[in-house]
């Protein structure tokens, strides 16, 4: 049984409250403690008070806790039973878990860089930087205590806020009752690399002292679905990490056979469960060889246990997988099914079942199918004309544009709700750190504020 507690300001709390981890087949696993609501105002607090780290110091904690995150035995698990752990009871595929793992430890090691690239140029980061002398913007912080209420598809949704500690932030992190681990984790690996307890926090709780964290707290960053976009999308304090419903486009000047390979890597990467995997493919022309192809090549991809070192695609409980398809079927209306449509539940001797890839085929470019977004390699293809504009384009994650056309491309890089645009041959998952995923998230937590001085 691996028990995980609440890291609070004052170190280590075992809460009454406890709910079980399970396995996919069910099986007990372990307990993660829930903090109730007042234990969370006492931490905030405590957080508040609590002095900031120097600048230089939390960089080099930073590369610190990269390495004990991907080496050191945390919580009584080394990193090969972290990562069983992870995929037993998340049935993400192992392979996965470990680019997950490389690339949330990459982002801690890249702080530096990261924070220089997203600080406007004409600013300061220090007010005792001799150019405040003449007048000078510094680079702030808008406030102490950010809140992370994190999600449990994948490590790597745990590669974004570490940029607030970088900052200087007091960070809570909420883990996922489905897969703690993670979140348990790092907080340890950035604690035991010198961050004070009272600048990064663990809190599990319940949902009603989930909203306390977030009122609490001066910012937030919140995963989930549409229902959370919908609750928290209107707070200026909360950023809400929702459906990507990341987008490919390939124009007719564009020969579509020579991208094929990264269109399908584009929905498969990570098991299709982030948000930057490719739920819709619009081409302009004749949208069928485009969709009998990717269908083909995702069909190739095994259904193999979460644990089998080729295993891509994601597993879960029968009754979870039995009750996507159902919605798949219900959401899929008149789209024709290419791969995927008499069933996407594939059962193993082991235990659980397989996410299988599916195909659809929609017969225009407003097609209500063409905005859903699941949890698995699911993609939806259909015709694209330049009579439709970039309206079908809009509300991209990522929307990768196989096009020559130089004034489409500034069409598309100037629509507000395109977050990032990739060009020819490069997947909607590509990431790098130093390269903003949904921006900086220095621009949601920072400002630049005027000073000059004299006399000290």
């Amino acid at each position: 049984m691996i028990e995980i507690d609440a890291l609070g300001p004052a170190g280590s709390y075992r809460a009454r409250q406890r709910i079980p981890i399970t396995a996919l087949d069910g099986t007990k696993v372990g307990e993660l403690g829930q903090v109730p609501a007042l234990f969370v105002r006492r931490a905030i607090a405590a957080m508040r008070s609590a002095p900031t780290v120097p600048a230089e110091e939390r960089l080099a904690l930073m590369k610190k806790a990269a390495e004990l995150f991907t080496t050191a035995t945390i919580g009584g698990l080394d990193p090969e039973e972290y990562i069983r752990i992870v995929s037993t009871v998340s049935g993400v595929p192992q392979q996965v878990v470990r680019q997950s793992v490389e690339w949330v430890a990459e982002v801690l090691r890249s702080q530096c860089d990261t924070l220089a690239l997203a600080m406007p140029p004409g600013a300061v980061a220090e007010w005792s930087d001799a150019r405040t002398r003449d007048g000078a913007a510094v680079w702030v912080r808008k406030g102490d205590v950010f809140a992370v209420h994190a999600a449990g598809n994948t490590p790597a949704v745990h590669g974004l806020w570490p940029e607030a500690l970088a900052l200087g932030y007091k960070v809570v992190v909420r883990p996922s009752a489905r897969e703690p681990f993670t979140a348990f984790r790092l907080v340890s690996a950035l604690r035991m690399a010198g961050f004070p307890p009272e600048t990064i926090t663990l809190l599990p709780t319940d949902y009603a002292a989930a909203d306390v964290i977030i009122a609490e707290a001066d910012y937030a960053i919140v995963y989930g679905g549409q229902d959370v976009v919908d609750k928290y999308g209107a707070s200026s304090r909360v950023l809400t990490q929702g459906p990507g419903r990341s987008k490919i486009l390939i124009t007719a000047d564009v020969d579509w056979r020579d991208h094929i390979e990264v269109i399908a890597d584009s929905v498969s990467h990570l098991g299709g469960t982030a948000c930057t995997c490719t739920t819709a493919v619009l081409v302009e022309g004749d949208p069928e060889p485009v969709a009998q192809a990717l269908a083909e090549r995702l069909a190739r991809i095994p259904s193999l246990p979460a644990d089998h070192p080729d295993a891509i695609l994601t597993v879960q409980p029968v009754a979870t997988v039995t009750a996507i398809d159902e919605y798949l079927h219900e959401v899929a209306g008149t789209a024709r099914p290419l791969l995927g449509g008499d069933t996407i539940v594939d059962e193993l001797r082991s235990g659980g079942a397989v996410l299988r890839p599916a195909v659809h085929l929609v017969d225009s470019a407003t097609a209500p199918q063409l905005g859903v977004e699941l949890a698995f390699p699911c993609v939806w293809v259909g015709p694209w004309r330049t009579t439709d504009g970039i309206a079908p384009l809009r509300n991209s994650l990522v929307l990768t544009a196989m096009t020559t056309r130089g004034e489409l491309v500034d069409a598309l890089l100037n629509d507000p709700t395109i977050t990032n645009l990739y060009l020819g041959d490069n997947p909607t998952t590509w990431l790098r750190p130093g390269v903003p995923h949904d921006g900086y998230l220095a621009e949601f937590l920072m400002r630049c504020k005027g000073m000059i001085r004299s006399g000290i």
